[in-house]
């Protein structure tokens, strides 16, 4: 049987300006970014959860709730306007030239996804791990009816033709929850989803990620109908 190794990697700055030190403030008893940390430290299929941030109180969080620190991010990729990809492939290749680690999945996951549960995670690591995909993404259905802007007209963009709801073919949202690729896409071909896609699909309720105050309040009404999030 071979082993396949999985790592999850949690960027979490220091820096947010919608809402201030959002990564540890709390929700539902616990830091925002704990929630995350619990749920993939549940994941069978991972083999490691690390956190990548240039914060020292994030770290001491992360570091309470399991995770692993192995570096402190430098704040050259910790701007407003640092893009994911590049964090990532400082992480991987870190634990590749320091610790002579080298995975075969990255799982990239976010503080502000605090539905998020495990088996969510796992049914993604899965399915990437068949070999049918080189990149697994969590979405929602969309059966919205959508309109585009072409030079101060509207026309519509989908669906062409209006039919019954249910006899409509859904589009599929990103839903921003979970970016799950294999090693040589990240690495050597620089994406973060390759050509080969695969999707797993949830419900709007896992969906909410926290960008706005009122996102707290919303997570925190779902959050206190289950026990399994609220202990």
């Amino acid at each position: 049987m071979i082993c396949i190794k999985a790592v999850a990697i949690i960027p979490a700055r220091g820096g947010s300006k919608g809402i201030p030190r959002k990564n540890i403030k709390e929700l539902c008893g616990k830091p925002l970014i704990g929630h995350i940390i619990e749920a993939a430290l549940d994941v069978d299929e991972l083999d490691r959860v690390i956190v990548s941030t240039e914060d020292a109180e994030i770290a001491c969080v992360a570091k309470k709730f399991g995770a692993e620190i192995p570096f402190i991010r430098s704040e050259e990729l910790a701007r407003d306007e640092t893009p994911t990809l590049p964090v990532l492939q400082h992480t991987v290749e870190y634990l590749e030239k320091e610790e002579n680690y080298y995975p075969d999945i990255i799982v990239l996951l976010y503080p502000t996804s605090p539905l998020l549960i495990n088996e969510r995670i796992s049914e993604g690591i899965k399915l990437i791990s068949k070999g049918n995909f080189d990149s697994v993404i969590s979405v929602v259905e969309d059966k919205g009816h959508y309109w585009i802007e072409n030079e101060d007209v509207y026309a519509r963009l989908y669906p062409k033709v209006l039919k019954n709801r249910q006899l409509t073919k859904p589009l599929f949202k990103e839903n921003g929850a979970f970016y799950i690729c294999k090693r040589e896409v990240l690495m050597e071909k620089n994406l973060l989803v390759g050509n080969s896609v695969g999707f797993v699909v949830m419900q709007d309720k896992e969906s909410i990620d926290i960008d706005e105050p009122f996102d707290f309040e919303i997570a925190e009404i779902l959050m206190n109908k289950s026990t399994s999030y609220c202990k």
